[in-house]
């Protein structure tokens, strides 16, 4: 499908599926087809189906006992109360979709901004989204107020948004990954590699820039939260199984009941009944005892349905409703900092709160306050961060180090070890290295409104909290561009030349950068977890590794998160051949991933080791002591955490997770299916 928009606006050439506009519906029903599939899905519960069928019985003269609205009454008052709560649910869900796809944004149609519903925003359109704003649809970033257009966007197109030209836009299909995309911008006969970095999400909020331009790649039902949100299901509680099968039991024993009294029936008429014709003659049709004691066994059917507890689901839907008023009224469950009270969203699966067996728990942002602090580092075997008297025994010292003499020094950053402003100031070059890398390595923009109060903006707190502790030390990030990297390094500007980024992932475990300095050295930076980074480090740096290696598992058994530092200075001849091929493995439409692993595979290796940093990341208030009341309740925890095996234990004994009553904390280290399967043998 084409797309015009001129005279001053993109042409974009964009080849897709369809034109899917950007209306969602979570909502389970509509007017029409509310009434079937509620009861189609009440008619599930097999009280209810019991019911119907008895209504079915009553209508069949001879063996009716009762009329028939002695059944339809008690069964339309449950299915009335069921799907009265059921309608209220999805009626909520119904405003919730509304008020979605209503939200108001600005689309840029015939060169204008024009309001525009989200509904209504479709695949090619291009819209402009501002700070706190909602992503409206899956968007590939084009422009922002960002200087240079740099908020993760299309570095290119700073220079061109503005101006005519033509350009193709080529993706991968709809799906759910919500971590992966590929893609390829054809521009001025020229191919730009689209991934992940370059796309906004549905679902996510404009953090950290005044505003942008996205272009909707997938709207709707295509885009990747609406792919991985799934059809809205009728859901059943443990007690609606439970009721379900004590149901049948009963079901079980009323037809035992039935039965023995259909034979009992069925025995007197042949043996005695005979006798009485003049008083109880045989009913119309009715010509043996047997088919007699046949036509019993329902009549009795109907007379003992008050055995099974129709009501029972009634009473059980009251309280659920009244216990989801309890949970919004909970006061232990309301957040005064947020004013944030719980809120029961359905009335449908309240008791299994109560039957939890098994927690399943992030850790990073969730046990923790995913606040990261700069805590100790390792340089050139040497550790910082702790502070020893004379005699060599740590001492706890309150006094910070006083970074005053660096105008540009985060005040809110705190460190207690002077050696290492010493080393710094003294010009020592490993030092410098390591902070110069820090300052370098990373995806973090600075944003810099009054002159000198910088804050930087990261995707990672990691990140946030390497770069500050850099800043502090002398290493300043300044600036970024999609080519530049301005640092001001000990009162003195440099800008380096940013030749390429190699991502992380979680299969790497680190990311490198490729920079040129200002005297023209082309050097490779890179940090990641120390069980990747030692396996591609020079011969030369052994013994430097077993001495990091001692501070790294110093710091882990203090909890702390830690990352391995490295450095490659690379050959000019070596590096245009590599970045050649770099180019045409990024625009590549299949096999990207692996193609770009190879090349970066290839380039990190002989890695010189600078050291290693240690950044503390501190529980949130309260989460020793709810462990602990789960643990008390029965209740299996499990936490997933990146760290290394030192910090992951320590991070469990002081959250409460591990305990010294435990007998036997045993640890699985296979790599494959067998070696676990033999460790748990």
């Amino acid at each position: 499908t084409v797309f015009i928009l001129f005279p001053v606006l993109p042409i974009l050439f964009i080849f897709l599926f369809s034109l899917q506009n950007n209306s969602i519906k979570t909502s389970k029903y509509n007017f029409f087809t509310f009434l079937p599939l509620n009861l189609f899905e009440q008619f599930q519960r097999i009280a209810n189906a019991y019911f119907l069928f008895l209504l079915i019985l009553q209508l069949i003269p001879q063996i009716s006992s009762l009329a028939w609205f002695t059944t339809v009454v008690p069964l339309v008052l449950v299915l009335a109360v069921s799907g009265v709560k059921d309608a209220i649910d999805d009626f909520n869900r119904h405003k919730s979709d509304k008020h979605v796809n209503n939200r108001p944004v600005q689309v840029l149609i015939n060169g204008m901004l024009k309001d525009e519903k989200w509904m209504n925003v479709q695949v090619g359109d291009i819209i402009k989204l501002e700070n706190n704003n909602f992503v409206t649809a899956d968007l590939l970033l084009l422009s922002s107020s960002e200087p240079h257009s740099l908020t993760l966007a299309l570095g290119y197109f700073h220079f061109c948004f503005f101006l005519p030209f033509t350009g193709e836009v080529k993706c991968e299909a709809p799906n759910n990954k919500l971590d992966k995309f590929t893609g390829t911008l054809t521009l001025r006969g020229e191919k730009y590699a689209l991934d992940n970095e370059k796309m906004l999400l549905r679902g996510c909020t404009i953090r950290n820039t005044e505003w942008c331009f996205g272009l909707v790649i997938y709207a709707g039902p295509d885009t990747k939260l609406m792919q991985n949100s799934g059809k809205t299901t009728f859901k059943r509680t443990s007690i609606d199984r439970l009721m379900n099968v004590l149901v049948l039991v009963i079901f079980a024993f009323l037809a035992l009941m039935c039965l023995i009294l259909a034979i009992g029936n069925g025995i007197w008429e042949y043996d005695k009944g005979y006798y009485f014709q003049v008083y109880l003659p045989w009913a119309e049709g009715v010509s043996s005892a047997s088919y007699s004691g046949f036509l019993m066994f329902w009549s009795y059917v109907i007379i003992l349905n008050t055995v099974v507890p129709i009501s029972l689901y009634v009473s059980v839907e009251i309280i659920r409703l009244g216990n989801s008023f309890y949970i919004d009224w909970d006061r232990k469950m309301y957040y005064p900092l947020n004013d944030t009270p719980a809120q029961a969203r359905t009335t449908t699966l309240n008791e299994e709160l109560g039957q939890i067996k098994y927690i399943f728990s992030d850790k990073t942002g969730t046990l923790t306050q995913n606040i990261m602090c700069f805590n100790k580092c390792s340089i050139n075997g040497k550790s910082y961060g702790d502070v020893y008297d004379m005699s060599g025994q740590r001492i706890e010292i309150n006094e910070k180090v006083d970074f005053s003499y660096n105008q540009l020094a985060d005040p809110k950053f705190a460190f207690y070890d002077h050696s290492l402003v010493e080393a710094v100031k003294l010009s020592d070059v490993p030092t410098h290295r390591f902070f110069r890398l820090l300052s370098l390595c990373h995806t973090v923009m600075p944003e810099e409104k009054k002159e000198g109060n910088l804050v930087y903006q990261a995707q990672s707190p990691d990140e946030g909290a390497l770069v500050t502790a850099a800043r502090n030390f002398g290493f300043v990030f300044r600036a970024r561009t999609p080519e530049t990297i301005t640092v001001v390094e000990m009162g003195e500007t440099k800008i380096y030349k940013l030749l390429a980024i190699l991502d992380f992932n979680n299969v790497r475990k680190r990311m490198s950068v490729i920079v040129r300095s200002p005297e023209g050295d082309l050097t490779l930076y890179c940090k990641g977890a120390d069980t990747i980074l030692y396996e591609l480090l020079h011969s030369s740096c052994d013994t430097l590794k077993e001495e990091t290696t001692e501070h790294l598992n110093e710091f882990a058994g203090e909890g702390l998160r830690t990352l391995v530092v490295a450095y490659k200075n690379l050959d000019e001849d070596y590096f245009q051949d590599w970045i050649g091929r770099h180019h045409e493995a990024s625009t590549a439409l299949e096999g990207r991933e692996d193609k770009l692993s190879e090349l970066y595979e290839e380039i990190e290796k002989d890695l010189m080791l600078l050291g290693a940093t240690a950044i503390e990341d501190k529980l949130q208030d309260g989460v020793p002591q709810t462990i602990e009341t789960l643990a008390k309740a029965n209740i299996k925890i499990w936490v997933l955490t990146g760290d290394k095996q030192e910090t992951a234990m320590n991070i469990g004994y002081s959250c409460n997770l591990l305990n010294d009553d435990m007998e036997d904390v045993f640890i699985i280290e296979g790599s494959t299916s067998d070696d676990v399967l033999n460790e748990l043998r």
